[in-house]
């Protein structure tokens, strides 16, 4: 399955930490990420991540891109929602498309970790079947 992973700057270490918890189930599946959530990753789990741009950079569209043409199984944005960014209403695209495209979303650790715990139980594979 194609995972996608975001995180803001205040989210970027529990991202790492995520991550690095559940790298046993993440190494059997496909991981995208804006460049810098993906380089620091990389870099404290070694798992091979295909990286876009900068979220800021175009990445958030490289991201609405895969999830628009039915590319991404699932999407772990974890944000900050007490400090807006300036490129928010990009982010508000990827919501909506998850939405309409049916792609399992994650905001925050607690979601995360149920779609993980999810997708190493199987209950996910409808992923294939509805590509």
């Amino acid at each position: 399955m194609n995972i996608g992973l975001v995180a803001h700057d205040s989210k970027k270490k529990l991202m790492q930490n995520l991550c690095i918890a559940y790298r046993g189930i993440f190494c059997k599946h496909d991981l995208y990420a804006t460049a810098t959530t993906g380089r620091l990753v990389e870099e404290v789990t070694n798992l091979t991540i295909r990286k876009f741009q900068a979220g800021h950079l175009g990445g958030v569209e490289q991201l609405c891109s895969q999830i628009e043409q039915n590319q991404m199984d699932i999407l772990i944005f974890l944000r900050d929602p007490l400090e807006p960014k300036k490129h928010e209403p990009d982010t508000k695209n990827i919501f909506r498309l998850c939405d309409m495209h049916n792609i399992p979303f994650a905001t925050n650790l607690a979601t995360a970790e149920l779609l993980i715990k999810a997708l190493e139980r199987g209950d996910l594979d409808w992923r294939d079947v509805y590509k």
